[in-house]
């Protein structure tokens, strides 16, 4: 789907790869919904759009309250009528730490915002999209969401359950005009460690791994571009490319690669 002149919606819009597909997005000529929990990074989102015109709309709301997106869902269709895109974007990270260590609080706020929100947002707009000539669902996976991550187990869970949901979504509207791509970012240099509340992250500079480290514009791009070619499956940064090869030849080996690197990183 050519995203010019096309109705998309974008959760988590205002920081990251969010932000950025936002901003691509705008120049090339669609038309933004952004969804935010943070009115003061919408803001600062709506200054920096200015200069590329008013094709952008914001809305603040919590993807894990079923009943504000309900709402915020009525008050889209009823002031662009129909919508021709949605970009699951919106994720949160936990704590690198082991599983045995978390509370259920942090284990709920992850799978909530990183599984259910997904889960809300897309049976919110499915039966609009549905009623275009041509639409497409982008759901944010992660490459922890097909590899083992160690130190991110409950997040990993979370995004395969994305993972998971999409690929079953895509069958199911196979005979549809609703697209259904899901996308594996691998390291990306964005602030989902702040946002997230982490203050215990790995120091990717250290490690050897830096140049592995994709940039949000370029991730971004990417992701777009799978939407403007109808990909089912993106696999975003040379490190998700690299590891969906390796975990299916070994899956043993790629998960004790990852494994080793991790051990390493959270010393």
């Amino acid at each position: 789907m050519k995203v010019y002149d096309k109705k998309i919606i974008v959760t988590g819009a205002a920081n990251g790869i969010g932000r950025e597909i936002t901003l691509q997005l705008l120049n090339k000529g669609a038309h933004v919904i952004a969804l935010d929990i943070s009115m003061k990074a919408l803001d600062e989102l709506v200054d920096v759009a200015a200069e590329k015109g008013s094709n952008l709309t914001t809305y603040v709301v919590d993807i894990t309250d079923r009943e504000a997106i309900g709402q915020t869902r009525n008050k889209i269709i009823q002031k662009f009528q129909s919508v021709d895109g949605v970009i699951n974007n919106a994720g949160i990270i936990q704590p690198f730490v082991k599983l045995n260590e978390l509370s259920y609080e942090v284990i709920e706020k992850v799978m909530n915002v990183n599984f259910w929100g997904c889960l809300n947002i897309t049976k919110a707009f499915l039966p609009d999209l549905v009623k275009q000539e041509e639409a497409h669902l982008v759901n944010v996976s992660s490459m922890g969401g097909f590899l083992p991550v160690p130190g991110q187990t409950i997040y990993g869970a979370a995004k395969a359950s994305v993972k998971l949901m999409t690929e079953g979504l895509a069958q199911e509207l196979k005979d549809t005009n609703v697209k259904v791509s899901v996308v594996f970012p691998g390291a990306v240099g964005t602030n989902i460690m702040k946002n997230s509340g982490i203050d215990n992250a790995p120091k990717m500079e250290n490690s050897g791994k830096a140049s592995m480290v994709l940039s949000p514009h370029r991730a971004a791009a990417q992701i777009i571009k799978g939407i403007e070619k109808n990909k089912a499956r993106n696999f975003v940064g040379k490190d998700s490319k690299i590891m969906d090869c390796l975990y299916r030849i070994s899956s043993g080996f790629a998960s004790n690669l990852v494994g080793k690197q991790m051990k390493k990183l959270l010393e």
